[in-house]
């Protein structure tokens, strides 16, 4: 295994996407409606703030500018995570044992969804700015191979039982469908609505997807790439998050800020739970059986997944733009990168959970 090269850091691409412009503009109509005096179907109030069982054991500089960061993802075995710093089209990837900037990938446009896939050593990450997923040896940081994947390429999940990688083309309305190990494209699957967050679920060797404007979720055969069936998530707006752990598929809703748990495999309803506003992306510690809501807001919701729908845990402001968050099993860390720590320069926050008192 070589180590990591340094690669320089290109200059920043346009921060915006279409999870961000739609928060931001759903704050506006509510603002808006609030001022001249008109109801709205929106939820005004927000959920009452419970500390957060977290303690900050670090913050780390990163290099760039203070701008947008989008997914992350972690390599245990290795002790790598890899951050999108998708305002300045960059990929970064950090040692968890000493907590240092070991490269920058530079040339990434909009870079947004990011996985790592280490029986491959490879890392895969979606450049919406030009429309492709981008193959990556984990090894050396070199570039692979460019694959045209849509329109607007978001989330990404890997498929051990096919080799193959689906990403969400949430613009498109459609999964684009690669080869890990050429990084090149071998089908697409239409969706018929907005796509939101893929997942493969092991246990019935399916592929999950969001479809947002349709408020269900598309059960997909990875080995047939036809879609087989659709599941409704009752009380939802707009699934865009979507992780799956404990025989559960965890739903995000952004439209109405509710967290959705689907019993598996029969996408049975078990509950929902209100989280903070612009639910985006999940991470879940099943050792320590904690789930993590990260959303636009900067609010970050904790929730012990041992009940069948969950049970909240903690829900406070962590820091502004805290929305994405990834997680390393093996040590319980929990990892948010932020456009600004302090002085306008961006960074991560490192968080451990606090064991419950009497442990």
């Amino acid at each position: 295994m070589q180590p990591w090269l340094h690669h320089g850091v290109m200059s920043a691409a346009s921060p915006g996407g279409p999870r961000r412009r739609r928060w931001l503009i759903g704050l506006g109509v509510v603002l808006l409606a609030a001022a001249i005096g008109v109801p709205v179907a929106l939820r005004l109030t927000r959920p009452a703030s419970m500390p957060l069982p977290l303690s900050t054991v670090a913050t780390v500089p990163l290099p760039g500018g203070s701008s947008r960061f989008d997914y992350a993802d972690v390599d245990p075995v290795a002790h790598r995570l890899f951050v999108a710093h998708m305002g300045d089209g960059t990929l970064l990837a950090l040692d968890t044992k000493t907590d240092r900037v070991l490269a920058t990938v530079p040339d990434l446009a909009s870079v947004t969804g990011v996985i790592v896939v280490p029986e491959l050593h490879r890392v895969f990450a979606s450049a919406a700015g030009t429309g492709q997923v981008i193959t990556i040896n984990e090894d050396t940081a070199a570039v692979l191979a460019r694959a045209p994947a849509g329109k607007f390429p978001d989330g990404l999940a890997y498929v051990p039982s096919t080799g193959q990688v689906w990403v969400s083309d949430e613009d498109g309305g459609t999964e684009t469908v690669l080869d890990a190990r050429t990084g090149e494209p071998v089908a697409t699957v239409p969706l018929g609505g907005e796509a939101g967050n893929v997942r493969y679920d092991p246990q019935s060797d399916r592929v999950l997807v969001d479809v947002q404007t349709r408020d269900e979720i598309a059960v997909i055969d990875p080995h047939t790439r036809s879609v087989t069936s659709r599941a409704a998530v009752p009380g939802c707006n707009h699934d865009h998050g979507l992780l799956i752990a404990d025989g559960r598929a965890f739903v995000a809703c952004d439209g109405n800020d509710v967290l959705v748990t689907l019993a598996l495999p029969a996408m049975k309803p078990l509950g929902h739970l209100d989280v903070g506003a612009g639910p985006d992306v999940l991470a879940a510690d099943p050792q320590r059986g904690l789930l993590y809501v990260a959303a636009e807001s900067g609010d970050v919701t904790t929730v012990d997944i041992g009940p069948a729908a969950g049970r909240v845990t903690g829900r406070a402001h962590l820091a502004d733009n805290a929305h994405v968050v990834a997680v390393d099993h093996t040590t319980g860390r929990a990892y948010f990168p932020v456009p600004d720590i302090g002085g306008g320069r961006p960074g991560l926050l490192i968080t451990a959970p606090i064991p419950p008192s009497g442990q």
